[in-house]
């Protein structure tokens, strides 16, 4: 792929090898209208807004938002600006997924109490019926 030597310039499989992600990957962000690449005939040409975007299109999957989640927090995003809104909507999406994992974290402890309690009272069972060994 012959790109510009431009260091603001970057080809899909450039992006694809500095963030571990395939090339089908990016397409796929650029498909939902996340990534918007020039065109030099065939080759896609990214800028440093693209890869900024991708970056945090990748930080936002791996904080568990949302595709939707977080093209609405990339959206208000303005270099430039001081971007309160953008940093509190953020804020929120963040406190939000917190609060749910401590939900899940929590139903997976009391899970984990109700089997220890149940694979005690089955292997007391089994001491009882004077099974060998389990």
């Amino acid at each position: 792929m012959n790109i510009p030597e431009n260091p603001h310039t970057f080809s899909i499989s450039m992006l694809a090898k500095e963030f571990d992600v395939t090339t089908r990957t990016i397409r796929f962000y650029e498909d939902k209208g996340l990534l918007t690449p020039k065109r030099q005939g065939q080759t896609r040409i990214y800028s440093s807004s693209d890869r900024t975007k991708l970056k945090l299109i990748l930080r936002g999957k791996r904080l568990g938002f949302t595709l939707e989640e977080s093209r609405d927090i990339i959206e208000m995003y303005s270099p430039g600006q001081n971007n309160e809104q953008q940093l509190k909507k953020l804020i929120d999406g963040i406190r939000t997924r917190k609060s749910n994992l401590q939900q899940q974290l929590h139903d997976i402890e009391v899970m984990m109490l109700d089997l220890q309690e149940s694979e005690e009272r089955c292997l007391n069972s089994l001491n009882e019926l004077g099974a060998p060994g389990y």
